[in-house]
């Protein structure tokens, strides 16, 4: 299969390698910059188990017009960031290929089919639809990467933990385009899930995550600090009480408690969330797709989100004042 990884970041890389280790495939990269020399020079590297894993990449360029058509296109950018590309990114497609978004928070294509958000786009994820108009929902197969890992230098992934992939119809149901993916994947060595509910597999990641996130990169606190802070851990729980509630009006119902999913979170061990490493390298946050969106479908739902708003208000500030967020955006 011919693979484009569009972003070759942590996510991007650990993918890229492991599926370009599978000799059935040939995996290119749409990267800028060092990582782009990086991968270039010395193909797709993954330090993993212990071991440094090495593939080459079957190209790598920063304007896709130089890699041609592809049959999947795997998007593992920050989602800030795919307003402006998605439009670029026509040469990669023919009338067949697919869309795969390994991408942390609420995606463009979460809306369609659900009547209480199909009729525009969400702006904090797709300001004006410039997305779904470049990358309809008919070619995405959706995902939720439930894995660790870093950028230890240039096109260099180090993996701390984790295989899990989830993909999805976004309309639910099953297809045989989700199970020809799953395969792919499954020979890649991720532990592959076929979901008929997409949907709720990104809203129930979302859930778990949006408050450690924004939470970390305010106090520049690790997860375990967090939860050992009562006072913290009770403003987290209660913007997951609200975040619960958004879900159940748009179907995706969750579950457990807060509790509850704090307490996998402390399984989890001491680690920094990527919101606190994006706020070390000095990188825009990724904080509309995780909370401002949440804050979106709330609104549009009818359902208040006061610990929810208070938490994007403050992340916000904290991103205008360091150069993290831009400084006139308002979803």
């Amino acid at each position: 299969m011919k693979i484009c990884v569009v972003g070759a970041g942590a996510i991007g890389g650990f993918l890229g390698t492991r599926l370009a280790l599978d000799p059935g495939n040939a995996v290119a990269a749409l990267a800028r910059g060092t990582t782009l020399v990086a991968l270039r020079d010395h193909g797709w590297r993954l330090h993993q188990d212990g071991k440094l894993l090495a593939a080459p990449a079957a190209a790598a360029a920063d304007d896709p017009r130089e890699l041609g058509t592809c049959d999947l296109v795997i998007l593992a950018l920050k989602a800030h960031s795919l307003p402006a590309l998605a439009p670029t990114l026509a040469p990669l497609f023919s009338s067949d290929t697919l869309v795969l978004p390994a991408m942390n928070g609420v995606p463009w294509w979460f809306g369609a089919g659900t009547p209480a958000l199909a009729a525009r786009p969400l702006e904090s994820v797709d300001p004006g639809g410039a997305i779904a108009a470049a990358l309809p929902a008919s070619r995405v197969v959706g995902c939720v990467v439930h894995a660790s890992a870093s950028v230890s230098e240039p096109g260099v992934t180090s993996h701390r933990m984790g295989r899990g992939l989830i993909i999805g119809e976004p309309g639910g149901g099953d297809s045989a385009r989700v199970t020809r993916l799953g395969e792919l994947f499954a020979r890649a060595g991720f532990e592959v899930t076929c979901s008929p509910r997409i949907r709720y597999d990104v809203w129930y990641k979302l859930w778990g995550n949006m408050t450690m996130n924004p939470v970390s990169a305010l106090t520049g606190a690790t997860t375990d600090r967090v939860l050992d802070d009562e006072l913290v851990r009770g403003f987290c729980a209660a913007a997951m009480r609200e975040a619960a509630a958004v879900g159940a009006r748009i179907g995706c119902e969750v579950g457990e408690s807060a509790d509850d999913r704090q307490a996998v979170t402390r399984k989890l061990g001491v680690f920094k969330t990527s919101m606190l490493q994006d706020v070390e390298a000095s990188r825009m946050l990724e904080l509309d797709a995780l909370v401002g969106a949440v804050h979106e479908i709330g609104g549009r739902v009818g359902v208040a989100t006061p610990m929810i708003d208070a938490l994007f208000g403050l992340t916000r500030l904290f991103g205008r004042v360091h150069g993290l967020y831009p400084q006139h955006h308002k979803p």
